[in-house]
């Protein structure tokens, strides 16, 4: 680990046009290879979880799968009551144009409010539920066209294909936003930090190429592992963060290292001593992130495997470009360098000065063990309100409401209650018993047929084998409500049993529908949770001990990364299930965290977590290794780091911060948490709770090993020694 980096600076160095072009094909062939394989999305059947998911496999062996369906909605300019003659030939004529289209499987026909102000024609479309936004455009060209016609109505289309569509767009126009804010903010910092154009292009350079390789590269893992829609969300995510905080830690130790030497030392000797010492941070920091990242397979879920894979991909290579590339651009522009350097005359190499210790830090060496109680305190308060954490799906209806169809779903809601969700239950048997099956789930309908969180209405179908039948139950509720969760246990619990559950033999039967999923995948979550955490906090556990010889330094990093996990769950928390922010960072707080953030924010920040603690943990080693005192080799590591970590956790929190911009309340609540949680890690828990506690801990701090010095050589003789 310690040679690696080293082996491969030297060579890029070496031949740094070689580099350079050697990075540029791998982009092009990497992004080439994706766009010529294409990309693999995933299907209703990777995407079902639980009772549900059980339900929805039943439903699609027997050819009764939800279909994509789209309903347009026909009201008057006013409020008043639709002229009922001009409403039905409005109406035929959507008829008729949707009939004639080849996406079409079937028109329904058309459907009157109670209040008689709307009417509605719903439209089935061929394909698979999640394939309907791919060829909605047609019709939604007929229901402009029959607008057109008839300006005197409101003549709109909705539905599950639309929204979708809409998204999609909505989500695109966002993220160029994002990084429209993200790019110059970081492209400012880097220009504060290093004063010079050409070594701040190069970090945001490198981040971008490596978001760019890794899309290319997502699209055949997505073979493997289908693509649920975020990939790129979290590639763009998590690539600009870890892609520029990878080459700045590179590029800070060869700036402070040139300064060091006053010109004595070449380019490609100052690569080589970057490499071997923030060289090998960057791929122990990198690995981490790829390992804790890869702990999302355990969730058995399409949504995080796609999250798993992305964030991998992006992260390691980020790191293959911070080891390959950049000490070959390092070379390139210290040449540069050096020949001003030449035209000025000579410089006296600087000596070696005391490293400055912020207040901060002053504070802690003073006082470790005040700062210490008082820091983590602190951190235990604002993670106080993860004890009121509240999970949930988050259904169609709290997407923002510019998004495409939203407005029309709203009134379409109003005026026909019963669109809002619905519940099917699949039963399976032996195509002898359809009619038994089917005498059942009809008493079933009987005995739903005055529930609170039903409508009285009900469709029975059965497959062409007669081997699956098929109840679907309107539901008037959103999905979200108490109503609607509670028809659902009423269903599982008591109806179901009570009818079909009587049936003797090998029946096998299942509740899904739009209320089933909502409330499953949150369940399905929280049963993964502690699968996760545990696997997680093992490997954080492992990579510290490998990476530093130190189990004390192992169970600190878990202790220090769960802290930090739990105080931003709880800003989080405090933040979202209320309403008091909702004007500050423009949501509408549905009470209730997305069930996908927690564990997304546990597995990400651990592995963000490491970058900060693989970096200022060497560099108090490398103090330790020369002879310092443990207690100065924590304040000289700390201090020495604290400019670089700040500056890679500004960067981190522009960029995750301006994902509170997106109009999706959960990409919202992943991108606030992400903030904070860097936040917390960089200012907190590395410049107070860390060297708080290794001053108390003092050389405990490097057990069972006896100290640093005998944890490992020096990873700065080596490559000194190669390059005299």
């Amino acid at each position: 680990m310690t040679n690696y980096p080293v082996r491969m600076a030297r060579w890029s160095a070496g031949h740094p046009w070689r580099a350079i072009a050697g990075w540029f094909l791998f982009v092009v062939l990497c992004l080439g290879a994706g766009i010529t394989v294409g990309g693999n999305a995933a299907t209703s059947a990777d995407f079902g979880v639980g009772e549900a998911g059980r339900g929805e496999a039943i439903a699609r062996e027997g050819g009764l799968a939800q279909r994509p369906v789209e309903r347009v909605l026909i009201e008057g300019r006013t409020s008043g009551r639709l002229d009922r003659a001009t409403g039905t030939a409005v109406a035929d004529e959507i008829t008729g144009r949707m009939r004639g289209l080849p996406e079409v499987r079937s028109v329904a026909e058309p459907v009157w409010s109670k209040d008689g102000r709307a009417v509605r024609v719903d439209v089935t479309m061929k394909g698979a539920e999640l394939d309907g936004k791919k060829h909605v455009d047609p019709l939604r060209a007929q229901t402009a066209a029959a607008q057109k016609a008839h300006p005197e109505l409101r003549v709109e289309e909705t539905g599950g294909p639309s929204i979708s569509q809409g998204v999609d767009k909505l989500r695109g126009s966002d993220l160029s936003r994002t990084e429209m804010i993200a790019l110059p903010i970081t492209l400012l910092t880097l220009l504060l930090v290093f004063r010079s154009v050409a070594m701040a292009t190069v970090p945001l350079l490198l981040a971008l190429s490596a978001i760019v390789a890794s899309i290319g590269l997502s699209m055949l893992a997505s073979h493997v592992f289908p693509d649920a829609g975020v990939g790129t969300n979290i590639i763009l995510l998590i690539g600009l963060a870890v892609g520029v905080d990878y080459t700045l830690f590179y590029l800070k130790r060869e700036r402070e290292e040139r300064a060091r030497s006053g010109g004595e030392l070449s380019s490609r000797a100052l690569v080589e001593i970057a490499a071997a010492t923030s060289g090998r941070a960057v791929v122990l920091s990198g690995l981490a992130v790829a390992v804790s990242s890869a702990t999302l397979y355990l969730a058995d879920d399409v949504i995080f495997s796609s999250i798993a894979t992305a964030a991998i991909l992006v992260t390691l290579v980020a790191v293959v470009s911070s080891l390959t590339v950049l000490p070959a651009l390092l070379v390139k522009i210290g040449a540069r360098a050096e020949r001003r350097a030449a035209r000025r005359g000579p410089r006296k190499a600087r000596p070696h000065r005391p490293v400055r210790h912020n207040a901060l830090l002053r504070l802690t060496a003073r006082r470790p063990g005040a700062v210490l109680i008082v820091a983590v305190l602190a951190m235990v308060a604002l993670a106080a309100p993860l004890l009121g954490l509240k999970l949930t799906d988050m259904g169609r209806e709290t997407h923002s409401r510019q998004t495409q169809s939203m407005p029309t779903f709203d009134r379409l809601n109003a005026a026909f209650p019963e669109v809002k969700a619905a519940h099917q239950i699949l039963v399976r048997a032996d195509a002898g018993r359809a009619d038994e099956v089917a005498g059942a789930l009809r008493s079933l309908a009987e005995d739903v047929k005055d529930d609170p969180g039903l409508n009285g209405t009900f469709t029975l179908r059965g497959s062409s084998d007669r081997r699956v039948t098929s109840l679907e139950l309107p539901v008037p509720h959103y999905v979200s409500t108490k109503p609607a969760q509670e028809s659902l246990e009423r269903l599982r619990g008591e109806y179901l049993p009570d009818t079909v559950g009587e049936l003797s033999g090998n029946i096998d039967a299942a509740v899904t529908g739009d209320v089933a999923r909502y409330a499953d995948y949150p369940a399905h979550q929280k049963e993964k949770l502690p699968l996760i955490i545990g696997a997680l906090l093992l490997v954080t556990f492992a990579m510290t001990v490998w990476a530093f010889r130190s189990v004390v330094l192992g169970l600190v990093g878990v202790a220090l990364n769960l802290l930090s996990a739990a105080a931003s769950l709880g800003v989080l928390t405090l933040t979202f299930q209320g309403s008091w922010a909702e004007g500050l960072l423009d949501f509408q707080s549905t009470g209730t965290i997305g069930s996908r953030v927690p564990l997304f924010l546990f597995v990400i920040l651990f592995g963000l977590s490491m970058d900060y603690q693989v970096f200022v943990i060497s560099r108090i080693k490398e103090a330790a290794q020369r002879g310092v005192p443990t207690r100065q080799a924590v304040l000289d590591g700390v201090g020495s780091s604290a400019g670089v970590v700040t500056s890679a956790a500004f960067v981190m929190v522009t960029v995750f911060a301006s994902f509170v911009s997106l109009h999706f309340i959960e990409m919202k609540q992943i991108g606030f948490s992400l903030a904070v949680a860097v936040l917390l890690d960089a200012f907190v828990i590395r410049v107070l709770i860390l060297p708080a506690l290794m001053l108390l801990l003092g050389e405990r701090s490097w057990w069972p090993s006896r100290g640093p010095l005998r944890a490992g050589k020096s990873t700065t003789e080596r490559p000194l020694a190669n390059v005299g």
